[in-house]
């Protein structure tokens, strides 16, 4: 293959935007992917995950947008949904009901199924990017430069060796990278992990005719701080005219996996908000059920050596409690990271790897604290306790979302954080720690901040008494 070639392995969300990221930067990408890919927005073997009810924070969305312009106009001409935040959004944080108002962040909902092939049509659409369906088994190099990968073929008899200038691991949680930097003699690689025992199950439904296309996303997070496994439900307006609705639990509060038991715990989470809403609704097929990783990440940069030629993203580097919603933003903000670096310094350049992992960490590191900040919290979680600092910062933040519930600014401050729009950072803001700090503590919402169309669509004669339920 004439001129430079990059190869990614790995062609899921993080690995198409991979190859969008180095397009522009070597003559020829070849994506590689084990699973047989779908013509059109259809189940890709191999992510059963897919499934569940995924999200976009607006800072992962314009990070796509910045890699492939034009890709949100795409999804919602496709049907995916743009969910105002917060106003149109119902979120009930372990602090309590957060307010709805105009603000300046979104989120993209629909099937990741969808969403996938939004992306994934207009990076193979490119004629400089390729797709060889093979399964990666090493690599090719030594510890001063991976030059590249081994591959075999989905016969699982045929071994062959493509050669590359940059090679990009993207092959997800169950990525062999630590493995095949060890074999170079580079390893170990530090690993931790926060594994609250997660589980989820999921359901869609048909939205009631009136409430599809307009009703707001909702929220029922689960409240670390009690001394009781987390429970919490999701529902999401997605393509067709559908609701899908997605329950999790953590290690001794697992979410059924029968139609009746859904609705049941779906009630029994800290507001049955959800659960009384989809018990008259008419399903959309089964009910999918799976289980999590938990919190991993791998300190790939903190390597003394690194080779040239290779870098990690996407969950191949770091997995998150899917209930914040983090996954699909942080790779794409790590597939910007390795562009700007490129950008920056050229493919030529002996360290470009190494910059390249250390940025893709600095994109993870915003999304890690949050999540596992929350989760270590919950019975029965496995991981190492959290530092000082740690828990100084969870401290605070706590203190951001009580404030938050009768304060705009600080939601506002908060929503641009949460999405991955502005960094951490910027909460220590002396305005914003000042007012955080001196503002005096207000009795939480009592009901959710639905307007009353909202509630009388959804409830009729019953709205009283199902919103005005006494919250755990």
């Amino acid at each position: 293959m004439g001129g430079t070639h990059a190869v990614v392995l790995g062609a899921s969300l993080a690995g198409t935007l991979a190859a969008a990221a180095l397009v522009d930067h070597v003559d020829h990408v070849t994506l590689v992917e084990r699973d047989r890919i779908p013509l059109g927005p259809a189940p890709r073997q191999g992510v059963p995950q897919a499934r569940h009810a995924h999200l976009l924070w607006s800072g992962g969305a314009w990070a796509i947008e910045a890699l492939l312009p034009g890709t949100i106009p795409r999804w919602l001409a496709a049907g995916a949904r743009r969910i105002g935040l917060p106003d149109e959004v119902v979120m009930m944080t372990p602090q309590g009901w957060m307010p709805r108002f105009a603000g300046t962040q979104f989120l993209i909902t629909c099937g990741r199924d969808l969403l996938d092939w939004v992306v994934r049509e207009q990076v193979l659409a490119d004629e400089r990017v390729s797709l060889h369906r093979a399964e990666a088994v090493g690599l090719i190099g030594d510890q001063v430069r991976v030059t590249g990968v081994r591959l075999r073929d989905p016969d699982g008899r045929t071994l062959w060796e493509l050669p590359a200038d940059l090679i990009v691991d993207a092959t997800g949680h169950g990525s062999r990278a630590h493995r095949w930097l060890a074999d170079l003699g580079l390893g170990p690689v530090l690993r931790r992990t926060v594994d609250p025992g997660l589980a989820y199950a999921t359901r869609v439904f048909k939205a009631p005719p009136l409430l599809g296309v307009d009703f707001p996303a909702l929220n029922v997070y689960a409240d670390p701080r009690q001394p009781r496994p987390g429970q919490t439900a999701i529902l999401l307006p997605i393509e067709n005219h559908q609701w899908i609705v997605t329950l999790s639990g953590t290690r001794g509060g697992h979410p059924p996996d029968d139609a009746v038991g859904f609705v049941e715990f779906a009630r029994r989470v800290r507001h049955p908000l959800i659960g009384d809403l989809i018990a008259t609704l008419e399903p959309v097929g089964p009910v999918y059920s799976s289980s999590s990783p938990g919190n991993r990440r791998w300190y790939f940069e903190r390597l003394p050596r690194w080779p040239q030629g290779f870098v990690v993203l996407g969950d191949a580097v770091a997995t998150y409690n899917p209930a914040y919603g983090h996954g699909m933003s942080v790779a794409a903000r790590s597939a910007v990271a390795l562009r700007d670096i490129l950008r920056r310094y050229g493919l030529r350049r002996p360290d470009v790897a190494r910059r390249a992992q250390r940025a893709i960490a600095r994109a993870v590191k915003p999304a890690w604290i949050m999540a596992t900040g929350q989760d270590i919290r919950y019975p029965d979680v496995v991981g190492e306790p959290p530092s000082l600092a740690t828990r100084l910062l969870r401290r605070y933040l706590d203190r951001l979302f009580t404030v938050a519930r009768h304060r705009q600014m600080i939601m506002r401050a908060l929503t641009d954080v949460m999405t991955l729009s502005r960094p951490m950072l910027s909460l220590l803001h002396p305005v914003t720690t000042t007012v955080a700090l001196l503002t005096p503590e207000r009795p939480p919402l009592a009901d959710p901040p639905l307007s009353e169309w909202e509630r009388l669509l959804s409830f009729g004669p019953r709205a009283d008494i199902n919103l005005n339920r006494r919250c755990l």
